[in-house]
Formats: structure tokens, sequence, C-alpha cells
């Protein structure tokens, strides 16, 4: 097979490519055209022979062709889901996601992706820190504008989120910034773990218990009727304060606890059992939505989501691409393809309405605007999730994707241009090109 390689810049096979310089551009690809198909070239190393080629798997189509089953969003009520299977994407991109190290999103960029997160169907988006500077404040106050007052073509308009800490001013601005919106909501929070109180707040549980159910009144008091509030580092709080504490918030008015296991250190069953003990043990919680936030230090912020939702919560808080602090948080795309894959005979009936046909085109604008780039071998949306070199595996691909592929592609709005995903490795690259 001869390949001819493109005249422009941007297919230039040895030119880098920039995170700024193309839409949806990997930098560390490089780029070049057979006569019928556009391929990625990924060099592990500068020597040729260890590169693969892979087909332009990858390339987001902007109208989905595939026709997966989409379902509804139920009636939004803040406190309450009428399908007790339900399952609410809380998005946080552009609030923790922006909060990853070396992640700037300009007032537009943040705009443009509250609108694809809308066209991808979260139910809430949480559009960032008003009170943290005049710029959030703005950007917040536009999206609630404008994403939060526009229709999907279900019928389905977002809730519009703010955070704040646990203070009357943060409190007030954040309401002051999503107010705009057909459903604004507050999120406030405050550390509840003996490390954070002691060194962190330098408040005792009962100042701490004082101010959460306070500030919780005061959020309502304001004119929001949909208050969420979280415990900081709850994976390490006293279970016991944990349960007085919730209890009070409830009381005080918030509509849904957010169980936040924000250093990622619980495991998965350790993460399960928390939601199922708070769920048990904490006073009128079946009059709120429980929700859980994890975050990957340990690389199990997916198990520790789907374990949560398993146990009862019926929010999950995630962001594109996993992006956030440290090692960042629950992937969507990973979230979500659990529930669709395993949703409906594992999990009890666990589902979601995210339109996965939008999932990767989602993707590629937040890796383009942020500048974070996307693994390769991350699941769901990395540049080799539908890519086979394996001999063995290939044959399988020729024969039944289903063989290796419990994915397809289109359903999370990708267009392979080699129908099997098939990937030539250094050793056909030899026998194609000669030594």
């Amino acid at each position: 097979m001869a390949f001819s390689l493109s005249t422009s810049p941007k297919f230039c096979p040895f030119f880098p490519i920039s995170a700024k310089s193309s839409p949806f551009s990997l930098p560390s690809f490089l780029y070049f055209r057979s006569p019928s198909t556009l391929f990625h070239l990924v060099p592990p190393s500068t020597s040729l022979l260890k590169t693969s080629i892979i087909p332009c798997s990858l390339n987001p189509i902007s109208t989905p062709t595939s026709s997966p089953s989409l379902r509804c969003h139920p009636d939004y009520i803040p406190n309450h889901i009428p399908d007790p299977n339900y399952v609410r994407i809380f998005d946080t991109t552009l609030r923790d996601g922006e909060q990853s190290p070396g992640a700037t999103l300009t007032s537009k960029e943040k705009i443009d992706i509250g609108r694809q997160l809308a066209k991808l169907g979260v139910d809430i988006i949480e559009a960032g820190f008003p009170a943290a500077s005049k710029d959030d404040f703005e950007a917040v106050k536009t999206i609630a504008k404008e994403v939060g007052n526009a229709m999907d073509e279900t019928g389905y308009v977002p809730v519009i989120c703010g955070l704040s800490r646990c203070n009357e001013k943060d409190i007030r601005t954040a309401w002051d910034a999503v107010k705009y919106a057909k459903r604004p909501r507050i999120h406030t929070f405050i550390a509840t773990s003996g490390i954070h109180m002691e060194y962190k707040l330098k408040k005792t549980k009962k100042e701490v218990l004082e101010i959460a159910g306070r500030m919780v009144r005061f959020a309502r008091s304001l004119g929001c009727d949909d208050v969420e509030f979280s415990p900081e580092d709850a994976g390490r709080s006293d279970r016991e304060f944990l349960y007085e504490i919730l209890g009070e918030v409830i009381k005080a008015g918030a509509t849904t606890l957010n169980i936040p296991d924000t250093v990622g250190i619980t495991l998965p069953n350790e993460f399960g059992q928390l939601i199922a003990d708070i769920k048990a043990n904490t006073p009128g919680i079946q009059n709120v939505i429980i929700s859980t936030h994890c975050q990957n230090d340990l690389g199990l912020s997916t198990a520790n989501t789907i374990a949560g939702a398993a146990a009862g919560a019926r929010q999950v808080e995630v962001t594109i691409n996993g992006i956030g602090e440290r090692a960042g948080n629950a992937s969507l795309e990973e979230v979500v393809m659990a529930f669709k894959c395993k949703g409906e005979y594992v999990l009890g009936g666990l589902y979601t309405a995210i339109d996965t046909r939008h999932i990767v085109m989602t993707s590629k604008m937040v890796e383009e605007y942020t500048g974070l780039l996307v693994q390769p071998h991350k699941a769901i949306v990395g540049a080799n999730a539908f890519a086979h070199e394996s001999g063995i595996h290939q044959d399988g691909m020729l024969k039944h994707k289903s063989t290796y592929e419990i994915v397809s592609p289109e359903d999370i709005g990708l267009e392979r241009s080699n129908e099997a995903g098939i990937v030539l490795g250094k050793l056909r690259l030899v026998l194609i090109f000669g030594s």
C-alpha cells in the first residue's frame, strides 16, 4: 500500500500540532493520508519502525448517525425523582474541572461548553464558583441566562448551579449569578473531617454544625428552593457526625446531599457502604437526593461513583474527560457508559438521560479549550479506545465486532473509517515499507 502525504501543514507527517492549533487535534499525533483514509500517526518514540498507524476512528462527527435508545428526563423536582431508577448527571467540568492545574477557560469558552453540556443532556451544570472572581461571576450569570433558559428537543431545561463556601457573602454572590436560570441551584459546602476542622477551619464540631444549618437556611431565605449541601472530606469524616450534620441541613431546607470523597481515599466497597450507612442513619434522608462526588487519587473515582449509585445515590457528580483537582474526578463518559452497559441487568435498572452520541464532540471541545490532553488509552474517548493491533483481536473483529468491543463507537458519536478498527503494528509496517 502506498501512502501520499498531504501538502497541508496540519497533515505534514512530522509537524507537531499544538493543543490550540485545531479544534479537534491531538498534539501527540502526527497526520498523513492514504488515498482513501485519513490516519493518525502516533509515535511512541522517534523511531519510525516503532510507530503505529491508526485509522482516524476518533474524528468527531457533527451530526450523530447512530440511534441509540434515548431516555427522557423525568419531571424535575429538586428533592425528589419520580422514577427511582433515574440517576441525575451533575457536571462540574466548568467548576472542579477548571481547577485542574493548567486549565484556564475564557468566558466565551465556558459558555460554549455550557451549551454543549446542555446538548449532551446533563441534568445539572455547575457553571462555576461565582465568588472566586468577577470573571467567574459574569460567566456563571451568562450561562444562567442563556443555557439555563434554553429548552432542548425533549423540553428539558438544565439546572444551573453555583458553588459557594458556607458564608453569607459567597452564598449571596452565587445566588446573584444563578438566579436568572429557570432552575437555579446553590451548592454550599463546609469541611467535616477531623483533620480539616482542626487544621483548616480551626473550628469545633458544634461550630461547624451551627454554620452549616444557618447557611442552608440563609440560601433558602434568598428565594432559592434548590440547595445542595456538601460535607467536604466526607470520606474521612466521623460517621455519627456526618449523620448529625446531614440531618441538620435537611431540617434547614437542603434538597440534595452531596457526599464527596474529597481526597480519593476510599475503595468502592467502602464508598458504597458510606452511602448505604448515610441512607440508613440520617434523619429525613427520604426527603432529599443523595449525590456522590469522587476524586481519582487512587484511580477509583468511576468505580466509587458506580458503587455509590448502586447503594442509593441518585445524583453523580462528574466531569468531561475526568478532569479536575490533582488526579481528577469521575469521568462523565465512563460513568454514563457503565450505566448504559450494565444499568439494566446488573444495577437494578439505573439509567440516565444523556445523549451519548454527543460524548466525543463534548470531549474534544473540553480537550481543546482547556489544553488538557486525553491520554490515548483513556476509556471511551481515548484515541486507542476502538483500535485493535493484536492479530488475534483483529481476527475476532473481522468476524464479529462484539468479540472485542462492548460499546459501539457510533453510540458515542464516532465515525470509523476502518470498519474493524484495525491498527498496523511495527512488523506490518516493515512488510509494507521494507526495512
